[in-house]
């Protein structure tokens, strides 16, 4: 099966994720803590939750476009192992690594409370390097990260959530600092 629909479809689901993303790890960045706040914390947490939610779906859309479309010969099987991929399979690979890393944080984070904040926080603090390698992905492997357009995206992407991490390091910071 193939089609501009399905290209176009993938391409479009493939930013749209990435902003979505984004969003969600700056505002889990944000959400953690315990220093001032512009909003409560639960208004920030629930935005992080529901848009992970949006994110996963997003991802599913993303995924499925591209495996369903035979345009390019992506095999349901390279979707879940981050190797032996014919088609950019580095660029595949680390799409296929950012997925694996996501489905562990969502699954660690739907079973929360049996593993214990020790192991949740180690496993979900995981979802920075899927952040970082699904931009890598998209940068290697997205056919609108070239354009001026998907520049500006890629950057205004990195721009949020290295502005965000640093916010949150200086009131961690601030907050270590003696009095």
């Amino acid at each position: 099966m193939n089609g501009p629909l399905l290209w176009y479809v993938n391409r479009g689901s493939g930013l749209v994720l990435l902003v979505v993303f984004t969003l969600t790890v700056v505002l889990g960045v944000l959400a953690t803590g315990n220093g001032r706040r512009l909003w409560p914390r639960f208004v920030t947490q629930g935005l992080h939750r529901g848009l992970s939610l949006v994110s996963a779906a997003l991802l599913l859309g993303h995924v499925l476009s591209a495996v369903v479309d035979d345009y390019v010969d992506i095999r349901w099987w390279q979707a879940l192992v981050p190797f032996g991929a014919t088609y950019r399979p580095l660029y595949l690979g680390l799409g296929t690594l950012a997925l694996d890393i996501t489905v562990a944080v969502a699954l660690t984070s739907l079973v929360r409370t049996r593993l214990g904040p020790a192991v949740w926080r180690a496993v979900h603090l995981t979802s920075y390097l899927a952040w970082a390698v699904a931009v890598v992905h998209t940068v290697g492997i997205g056919t609108d990260a070239a354009d001026p357009f998907g520049r500006v995206v890629v950057a205004a992407c990195a721009g949020a959530v290295l502005v965000a991490a640093t916010a949150r390091v200086a009131m961690v910071s601030r907050r270590a600092r003696p009095a």
